[in-house]
């Protein structure tokens, strides 16, 4: 699995995993079921207080009519004032008639009551006996005594003559509200259990419409983190005419432009490539005439006049370093078109270090730090290629001493690092994040120094770039710094194992 593809893959778990916490689907539920909740617990607190004031109402009006009307027909053969018998028998009259509830009556300091045991002082208040006295007819009052609740309603008995005035005979009536409180209980008690098969049936609504709603939205998704993964042939099917039929058409309208993009720059770089490959090799063959030309000019340059002379060895200068641009052009052009074969094999670091410092003459020059005994399996060519570069360009461009150190395998990375530093003016910041670009140069003035010479390409600003592609080659990669007292610092950093995925008998395409 490609290291992009892998991301994508680690990204998309991460994603999956917040979804599952906070996702929309999980958002939508929610929401659908608060407002369900809502809902409900707002219709039944609506409902229970209609349902209470309703049957409380009529309870009232019943109580108030019947209370009225019963003391209106006991009242008429009653005779006034009364005594404490003719008192009684009318509250037990007045009684009979109201379903047996308990009534009261009162007569100046008089008082009868048609249920020798029950108790009334707790239920008729101060307040509801001052409204009666008054006389402005009927009156009642909710109570509650001992816990239960009751209604009491109260009225003055007035003379019949026309004058409305009253007799000084109050009758009080108390009745028991504990079967309207048990019924708009039991209405309030089924209209909760009626709460969970809502927010059941809301949650079921709310799923089915989340999928319809996320199931193009996660295939979108899904195309989205395919296209990032490098997959431009990712497209979603566009269903119906929605805003997400309209979002998928986007999709895809935009990764047709995306897919023919891509494919016209690999065209152009595809010709970029073979075009810079055909013309260096068609350079080849006049270079090594022109070389052998140009070795002879500088022999016989001795032999010439002073100006010839040298002419003669800039031509021939100019002609290696064309050559060489030649070369690493082509070797550029093989890393890009994926040619490039690593014939690795095991090897002792500190002696191929030591032969590509020796086979071009700067083992005078170079302080050289090579532990025996550090092996890597490596492509001995290749780890010269690098060194030549790194240490090329330390002596170009850099001052003395410059220093190579070779570091055995330590920590948990496990890798070989071999370590190029000089003591020059070092390299800026944009250079130091541009020093591996092709064919950049840190300083475009800086003078050539013929003796620093190597593989590698002094001068062209490749020859970086091809370490760089190198180290990648085997698994490694270079990296640049700067010494505490001044100085630039180039680490490569290489796996002393294998390269993944390298046949252990032979190398293997890049």
């Amino acid at each position: 699995m490609s290291p992009r593809r892998a991301a994508a893959r680690r990204r998309s778990l991460r994603l999956g995993s917040r979804r599952l916490v906070g996702g929309l689907r999980v958002r939508l539920v929610v929401t659908f079921v608060l407002v369900a909740l809502l809902s409900a617990v707002t219709a039944t607190a609506l409902a229970y207080r209609d349902a209470r004031t309703a049957v409380l109402q009529r309870t009232q009006n019943t109580a108030v009519n019947d209370l009225r009307e019963r003391v209106a027909t006991v009242a008429a053969g009653f005779d006034l004032p009364p005594d404490q018998r003719s008192l009684s028998r009318f509250a037990a009259r007045v009684s009979q008639g109201l379903g047996a509830r308990t009534v009261v009556a009162r007569h100046q300091d008089l008082f009868a009551v048609s249920d020798a045991y029950a108790g009334t002082e707790g239920r008729i208040t101060a307040e509801l006996r001052a409204a009666v006295r008054a006389g402005d007819g009927a009156r009642f009052q909710r109570v509650q005594w001992r816990g239960e609740p009751y209604l009491v309603v109260g009225m003055p008995v007035t003379y019949a003559d026309g004058d409305r005035r009253t007799s000084g005979l109050e009758v009080f009536a108390i009745t028991d509200l504990r079967a309207e409180r048990d019924d708009t209980a039991a209405l309030l008690d089924s209209v909760r259990e009626g709460t969970v098969p809502v927010m059941v049936a809301a949650a079921l609504l709310a799923l089915l419409a989340a999928g319809t709603v996320l199931r193009p939205v996660r295939k979108l998704g899904r195309a989205t983190r395919e296209l990032a993964a490098g997959d431009l042939g990712s497209r979603v099917a566009v269903r119906g005419h929605d805003e997400l039929a309209d979002l998928a058409r986007t999709f895809n309208e935009t990764a047709d432009a995306l897919q023919a993009s891509d494919a016209e720059l690999r065209a152009q770089e595809a010709k970029a490539r073979r075009f810079v490959a055909d013309v260096s090799h068609e350079l080849r063959t006049p270079l090594a005439a022109m070389t052998m030309v140009a070795t002879v000019l500088e022999e016989d340059a001795d032999q010439l006049p002073p100006d010839a002379a040298r002419a003669a060895r800039t031509v021939g200068a100019e002609t290696a370093r064309l050559s060489r641009l030649v070369e690493d052009l082509m070797e550029i052009s093989r890393f890009d078109a994926g040619a490039v074969r690593l014939d690795a094999a095991e090897a002792d670091l500190a002696d191929t270090v030591r032969a590509s410092l020796a086979l071009r003459g700067w083992t005078d020059r170079v302080d050289a730090e090579l532990p025996e005994g550090v092996r890597a399996v490596v492509d001995r060519r290749r780890v010269d290629v690098i060194v030549a570069n790194l240490v090329g360009n330390a002596l170009q461009h850099g001052a003395p001493p410059v220093t190579v150190t070779l570091t055995a395998p330590g920590g948990d990375d496990g890798r070989v690092r071999l370590e190029v530093a000089d003591h020059g003016p070092g390299l800026s910041p944009e250079a130091r994040e541009r020093v591996f670009d092709r064919f950049y140069k840190a300083d475009e003035a800086r003078t050539r120094n013929p003796s620093a010479t190597g593989s590698g390409g002094q001068g062209s600003g490749l020859g970086t770039a091809i370490a760089l592609e190198n180290a990648r080659l085997h698994g490694g990669t270079i990296g640049v710094g700067e010494r505490a007292g001044g100085g630039a610092v180039f680490t490569l950093s290489l796996p002393a194992s294998r390269p993944p995925g390298q046949a252990a008998d032979e190398g293997q395409d890049r």
